[in-house]
Order: C-alpha cells, then structure tokens, then sequence
C-alpha cells in the first residue's frame, strides 16, 4: 500500500508539473500575442471573491431607567384662623350747661399817652449864611470860559460836632464840574448847630441849592 500511495503521488505531481508548465506557456503566449488583458480579464471574472463578514457582537441592552421617584410634599396644616374682637364703642354723655346770655365785648382802655420827652428836640441849623458857602471866585474856570451855568441841589449829612459828613446831589445842574464844586465848597465851609433828640445831640440832615450864574 506504500508504494501504491507514492505511484500515486508522483504521477499527480507530474500532471500538476505538466498543468503548471501549459499555463505558463499560454500565459506566455497571451502575452506575446495580446490577449493576455482578456485572458487576465477573464480569470478575474471567472475567480469570486467571497468576503467573509465576521459577525458584529450583539449590542448588549441598557437596563430599563428605573422610574423617577415622586417626592410627595410635606403636608403643612393651615394656619390657625384669629379673629379680632373689636370692642364695640363707649357712648359717653357729656351734661351741657343751660344757655347763658350773651357775652358782650367790653371795649378796650385807651392807650396811655407818650411820656413827655426828656429834653428839648430840634433840627440841625447854618452857624453862617449859606450864600456864602459857595461864591463867583469858586465858579469853575472851564464853566466860565465856556459860559455854563445852573442851579445844584444838595443834601448834606450833619454829625454831632456840626461839622458836614457828607454830601448828595439831588438836583443836577447839567454840568458834572458845577455840582462837584457845589458839595467841595460846602462841606468846607459849611458849618451847623448839631440836632437835639431830647437833649441829646444826634446826627441831623440839611438840604438846599446853590445857584451858579456868571456875574455881568
């Protein structure tokens, strides 16, 4: 049986020698010839690939969510109710006294009379004549060059030594020039009798005017 199996063997290896050398040969002959594209063309068509897919792993199930847990809310009992009791009002009577006559309104008692004043009172007089407070030699040059004249009125404030503490114009002559001369010279040469407030000598006031005129 041994030598049998090696008969065999040897005349499959020489057919399959022989099988070899014939492809190879019209193989090589197909590529000589140019039919070797169809011949190569026609083993792939003859040749099927099987692609053997190995079969994916069953996908393993999620286990079912568990259910959502209801919280049940805390039971608060109702707060208790509080009335109010409101007491109901006092009435009071008040007795009213009878009516009784009409008031009548007294007059009221006259004001008393001022006291007599303490001392005698009077207002601030001139020591000098006023035409003389002002003169034609304290005309202004310019006013007389240019022939200017009018009349100023003043105002003059008198302290307690009678002297002049000040001086307002309270009726323009027109000219600036003429109503300063008029205050300069009489709160030089102005002189008065301070005012007396019940015997007291106070601060007084004495108004006039001063007429400017050119002498002809």
């Amino acid at each position: 049986m041994a030598y049998a199996d090696q008969d065999g063997m040897s005349t499959n290896r020489l057919v399959s020698v022989i099988i070899v050398i014939l492809l190879h040969a019209f193989l090589g002959y197909a590529l000589v010839t140019g039919l070797a594209y169809d011949a190569v063309t026609i083993i792939k068509e003859k040749m099927t690939v099987v692609d053997v897919k190995e079969e994916e792993p069953p996908e393993e199930e999620e286990p079912p969510p568990e259910p959502e847990k209801q919280i049940e809310p805390p039971v608060v009992s109702p707060p208790p109710l509080v009335q109010t009791v409101t007491p109901p009002p006092t009435i009071r009577t008040v007795a009213t006294p009878p009516p009784s006559a009409p008031i009548v309104p007294t007059a009221a008692p006259p004001a008393p009379p001022p006291p007599p004043p303490a001392g005698p009172s009077s207002e601030a007089k001139p020591r000098s004549n006023p035409g003389n407070w002002a003169n034609t030699n304290d005309y202004p040059s310019r006013a007389l060059q240019q022939e200017r004249e009018g009349t100023t009125g003043f105002r003059v404030t008198i302290g307690v030594d009678g002297r002049v503490i000040d001086c307002t114009v309270t009726q323009s002559s027109g000219h600036d020039d003429l109503d300063a001369a008029t205050c300069s010279n009489v709160k030089r040469r102005a002189r008065f009798e301070p005012a007396v407030r019940n015997g007291e000598k106070v601060q007084g006031s004495y108004s006039n005017r001063v007429r400017w005129q050119i002498p002809k």
